[in-house]
């Protein structure tokens, strides 16, 4: 015999469509965004991880002043057993009047390159390489942030050149023009192939005499790496100053930022999106628990009735859970869906805003599906039936009459002597306690989530400006060895990078301050050790305690007493004595590696120059930081406001069909519909008002720990938590109007209420 209690499941979904409808939206959406965002990310590590293989990626470059004779190259091909070839490039200028931009934007360089086929081989992102010698294949990151479309005309060094396709470098998945440089630049910098002709008619004065190399037997880990670089560097050394030439870069692959900077990073955004998901599980566990009971209680009379029926409660529970469980399930097919096709492209149009990545395909990851799918629907499954549970212990005749309370019932509560219509709607309040409660509750967790989504966006502009306003000295000078200058007020210092000593290995950077520094705000003496607040707050250290480096490619390992914090908030720095950073790295006693200034030391020759760390410097890193990660805040603004619309509907639906006796009571005293929705509407609004002022406040005090918590596993750096001060007044006008327009709909449902509704429920 068919169970009658299958009849009802159609009726019962037709009756808490809405509901049903916000569950799956809220589950679909979340599970669609963050399991594309991730799967995209860890795809794209894939394909950046073979790519070294598949486009043939070097070991290393290095140039020189003079090209190098084919005898000399065999010579050092067959002394390391590697292969090399020339990559020559020419560094070119346009300038912004020539690409038709305003006269006021930055000179941009172009590298140009000549085919390339052997090694470092070309991924074509869309289009084609040029054909002739009017045409020019562009980094497809570069072309797009600067609005050049295939088809169009650009002018590099006087000459115009037809863009034919987007590539992507794999040697340059990170535009680092410079590998001195503090970040890479995809608006100022990149990287363009032409043809052979074409590359012989720029200008010969701009040509570097570049020469990548791979070595026939690959290392077998970054020690044996670095032991093979520092042989061939030996050997090359002696071969080419020998004959007569000289050694202008060298760079192995570990130390190469244009290849290794997107490796480290890619994938570091995933912690925020993981941080999301734990958001909105336990906004989801609070949704189902809240929904369930509900549910139970406006069927209380029914269950009651089944239960007195004969019907075991299993049978009960095995019903009440049918729904949310085909919701829940089909919410989870409809997520991945969505984030294995259409969602992906936000995690890749993330990952492609800051990168030059190649192709990638998307692969199934299992511990994302684990994550984002398993866990909110084992979630959804336990909370719906521990409640529903929990309430099925009562007895049939308790649930016949609504009496869900193990409580006594309370006196009422008298109120003063205000107007009648204040006094209403503060009992209205008074009698949905609870309800109004839940409401605080949830507001609480939409704040959260709607909070961190509208905080990131000023949060990256104060991370910008706090850059540059923290910086050591206006130029902060990097030498390729020492040498004197005689500008006044010029400061040696010295620097070294080493790593944590854990698992992350997060990069530090050691600095040896000259005494009395005009520039170190600190009187330090022998012994002390600083560390910048960055990097106190992301690792939790205190003063007196003690920090453990190492070398990342030696056995060097050094442990530190923090003597106290320096505010340099955004870098992860140790400061120390220069006498004491000399013994410590077992370096000659005039030792030093650059120069703090307020000016630029126009004695000292470019050549000796590693790099300069200057304003401009700074703003390039902190254009790059907005170019890259802007669009996807302003995407995960949308989405926090979407979910906190979908949870003040959700918990308002609730309260109105709980008032449903009342509602009807007072049109059978002869109310219109017009002061109905005063009396409750306005009720509603003040309990708004008073949950998100409170509301914010926690969230804000929440989001600390959680902000703290997500950048202790980024990747590098650090930016601490700020909330402009004008997000808490957004945050009031954003809930009030989504609160307002979710009660326009409210509004028809208090209409179709029906006079004889509390008639039908007099005990």
């Amino acid at each position: 015999m068919k169970n009658p209690l299958r009849k009802r499941l159609f009726k019962e979904f037709k009756a808490e469509i809405g509901k049903y409808l916000v569950i799956f939206i809220f589950m679909a959406a979340t599970i669609g965004l963050i399991s594309g965002f991730t799967v995209a990310s860890s795809s794209m590590k894939i394909a950046y991880d073979n790519s070294f293989e598949k486009y043939n990626v070097e070991w290393g470059h290095f140039t020189v002043g003079s090209e190098l004779s084919d005898e000399l190259v065999a010579d050092i091909e067959k002394d390391n057993d590697v292969t090399m070839i020339k990559d020559y490039y020419k560094n070119l200028v346009t300038t912004p009047e020539a690409d038709g931009k305003s006269p006021d934007d930055d000179t941009r360089t172009m590298r140009i390159y000549r085919s390339r086929d052997v090694m470092n081989k070309i991924c074509i992102m869309d289009g084609r390489l040029a054909e002739t010698d009017d045409e020019i294949a562009l980094d497809r990151m570069y072309a797009v942030n600067n609005n050049i479309d295939i088809g169009d005309t650009i002018t590099v060094a006087g000459k115009n050149f037809e863009v034919t396709g987007y590539t992507a470098f794999p040697d340059y998945s990170c535009l680092f023009e410079d590998n001195n440089d503090t970040m890479f630049d995809s608006m100022l910098f990149t990287v363009g192939i032409v043809t052979e002709s074409a590359y012989d008619k720029l200008d010969k004065s701009k040509e570097v005499y570049n020469y990548a190399w791979q070595y026939k037997k690959a290392p077998a880990d970054n020690k044996a790496e670095k032991k093979l670089s520092d042989d061939f560097l030996e050997d090359i050394i002696q071969k080419i100053y020998t004959s007569g030439n000289t050694i202008d870069l060298y760079i192995p692959r570990y130390q190469n930022r244009a290849i290794n900077f997107t490796g480290d990073d890619l994938g570091g955004d995933t912690v925020m999106m993981f941080t999301l998901l734990y958001i909105v599980m336990v906004i989801m566990a609070f949704v189902f628990a809240v929904t369930t009971n509900n549910t139970i209680l406006k069927e209380s009379t029914v269950i009651g009735t089944l239960r007195a029926s004969g019907y075991k409660k299993s049978e009960l529970l095995r019903h009440y859970m049918t729904l949310p469980v085909l919701v829940g399930l089909l919410a989870c097919i409809v997520g991945n869906v969505l984030g294995y096709t259409c969602m992906k492209k936000v995690g890749e149009s993330a990952y492609y805003g800051s990168y030059s990545l190649t192709t990638y395909v998307t692969k199934f990851n299992l511990t994302v599906f684990l994550l984002t799918t398993v866990a909110p629907f084992a979630m959804l499954v336990i909370i719906n039936a521990l409640v529903i549970s929990t309430k099925l212990k009562m007895s049939p005749l308790k649930m016949i009459r609504k009496d869900m309370t193990k409580s006594k019932r309370k006196k009422a509560v008298k109120l003063p002597h205000f107007k009648f219509m204040n006094r209403f709607r503060i009992r209205i309040i008074l009698q949905n306690i609870s309800s109004y409660l839940t409401l605080f509750a949830g507001i609480f967790f939409a704040d959260v989530l709607l909070l961190f989504g509208l905080m990131m966006t000023p949060l990256l502009n104060h991370y910008k400006k706090e850059i540059v306003d923290t910086m050591i000295c206006k130029e902060q000078y990097l030498l390729k060895t020492p040498v004197e200058t005689k500008s006044e007020g010029a400061e040696k210092y010295a620097a070294s990078s080493v790593v944590i000593d854990d698992d992350n290995e997060e990069e530090v950077t050691v600095y040896g301050i000259s005494p009395d520094s005009r520039y170190f705000k600190k009187d330090m003496k022998e012994g002390d050790i600083y560390i910048s607040e960055g990097y106190a707050k992301k690792y939790g250290i205190d003063v007196g305690d003690t920090i453990k480096l190492k070398d990342e490619y030696e056995d060097g390992k050094y442990s530190f007493k923090v003597s106290g914090t320096y505010y340099y908030p955004s870098t992860i720095s140790v400061f120390m004595p220069i006498e004491d950073f000399r013994s410590v790295f077992d370096v000659d006693e005039e030792y030093f590696t650059g120069y703090f200034s307020d000016k630029p030391l126009d004695d000292i020759d470019s050549s000796y120059v590693l790099s300069i760390i200057d304003e401009a410097a700074m703003t390039k890193a902190s254009r790059q930081l907005e170019t890259s990660m802007g669009s996807m805040f302003q995407l995960f603004n949308v989405f926090a406001m979407l979910l906190f619309a979908l949870m003040v509907y959700l918990l308002t639906k609730i309260i109105i069909e709980k008032n449903t006796n009342s509602i009807s009571m007072t049109k059978i005293l002869g109310y219109t519909n017009r002061e109905i929705n005063g009396l409750y509407m306005t009720a509603n609004v003040w309990v708004v008002i008073i949950s998100t002022l409170i509301g914010i406040f926690i969230s804000a005090a929440t989001i600390k720990p959680i902000f703290s918590a997500m950048m202790a596993n980024y990747v590098s750096g650090y930016m601490d938590c700020y909330i402009a001060p004008y997000i808490y007044p957004l945050m009031i006008v954003i809930s009030l109007v989504v609160f307002l327009l979710v009660q326009l709909t409210q509004m028809k449902k208090i209409k179709s209420i029906p006079m004889d509704e509390a008639l039908k429920n007099v005990e």
